[in-house]
């Protein structure tokens, strides 16, 4: 990519703190005291949109205008889709040029994740893209996990780590992230836990990046590639033949093929659902379009995830609040996909009880004003 071009002294307009709480309709609980799981998280798409203003000033790069005023829901559906948000985290991505700027995202992402009632925070990186700023892919990828696990301590966040290739790049480079990834797994914060296929996944041969799958399965890393978003059943048919996932990143497309659907959820893997991201991708038409209640009603096990804020204005609490307006869920529903994200998570059984129990604790509290909503 080019570089932008620089500037000084810009006026930049105001940008959105993306923790305000959603309003807490009449008699319902409030969702910031939800405890859940954040699953779905791009480390690029963590940042805030006031660090994404902060670090062009710093380097004085003009910031184009898709960035400073991202409403991509004030266009036409069919105007939507994968080029103009990857221009757009191209360009954000571009900035992201020394180690501090690391830090300050993830220890951002894990203030973010506590301010809206999170327990656990497992974000998606590839070091690939920062390698060149810090000395390479290792002190890129040690850097995230070192500033997860202090971010951990400081915020009661659990934060761990998944290393995720790009389908943009050649398979052999995904078996190089994958043996990069093994040398750093584990079950704690500021460690790797998995290992994803990430991008457009309208490009590359899934299968071609068995290999690297096989490289991190052997390592004990659990298997979170993206699928079923961009494309239909066909191409979740293939992730789940080619990466044998624990989770599928998205897969809301295979709610157009109830027996594949019914499949997956049989044999135990998860969906990292992230209704904004799918709207703004022009994928649904609006909110309400999202097959939330039918993976509801199949039985799937669901993780609401944000995906990338930074470009849709919209974080995980928001998801929450959103399903519970848009498709009238009841407290009880929304404290069954808050276990949800943590039985999909791969925290420990100790951490997982711990985090029911508070779960179980919410439920039980009493709504201002009313008896328990359901």
């Amino acid at each position: 990519m080019p570089p932008l071009p620089r500037i000084r002294g810009p006026e930049f307009p105001a940008q959105p703190v993306l923790t305000t709480a959603p309003a807490t309709p009449p008699n319902r609980r409030e969702l910031r005291l939800l405890p859940k799981a954040h699953l779905h998280l791009h480390f690029t798409g963590a940042m805030r949109p006031q660090t994404l203003v902060d670090m062009a000033l710093e380097q004085e790069i003009r910031l184009p205008a898709h960035l400073l005023d991202v409403d991509p829901l004030k266009v036409p559906a069919d105007g939507r889709g994968w080029f103009r948000f990857q221009r757009s985290y191209d360009a954000a991505r571009h900035l992201v040029r020394s180690e501090e700027s690391m830090r300050r995202i993830v220890r951002e992402a894990a203030e973010d994740e506590a301010a809206e009632g999170s327990v656990r925070l497992e974000i998606q990186v590839d070091p690939t893209s920062y390698a060149p700023w810090v000395g390479g892919i290792t002190p890129a990828l040690e850097i995230v996990l070192d500033e997860a696990k202090l971010a951990s301590a400081r915020t009661g966040v659990e934060v761990v780590v998944i290393v995720a290739a790009s389908r943009m790049r050649h398979p052999l480079d995904a078996r190089t992230l994958a043996r990069l990834a093994a040398r750093y797994a584990g079950d704690g914060p500021g460690e790797v836990v998995g290992f994803g296929l990430s991008n457009d996944e309208r490009m590359g041969q899934t299968s071609a990046f068995s290999a690297a799958f096989g490289i991190a399965r052997r390592a004990g890393l659990a298997a979170l590639p993206h699928g079923g978003e961009l494309l239909g059943p066909e191409s979740v048919r293939e992730v789940v033949t080619s990466l044998n996932p624990h989770r599928l990143g998205h897969g809301v497309r295979t709610s157009e093929d109830l027996e594949l659907l019914d499949r997956l959820i049989e044999a135990g893997i998860a969906f990292e659902v992230c209704p904004t991201s799918n709207v703004h991708l022009g994928v649904y038409q609006d909110f309400g379009s999202v097959p939330l209640p039918l993976l509801m009603g199949r039985g799937a096990t669901i993780a609401l995830g944000a995906d990338d804020p930074l470009l849709f204005h919209s974080r995980l609490l928001e998801q929450y609040a959103n399903a519970r307006e848009v498709f009238a869920l009841s407290d009880r529903q929304l404290a069954d996909l808050a276990r949800q994200s943590i039985a999909a998570s791969l925290a420990s059984q100790s951490s997982k009880r711990r985090w029911y129990a508070r779960i179980e604790e919410w439920v039980s509290s009493e709504a201002p004003g009313a008896d328990f909503n359901v």
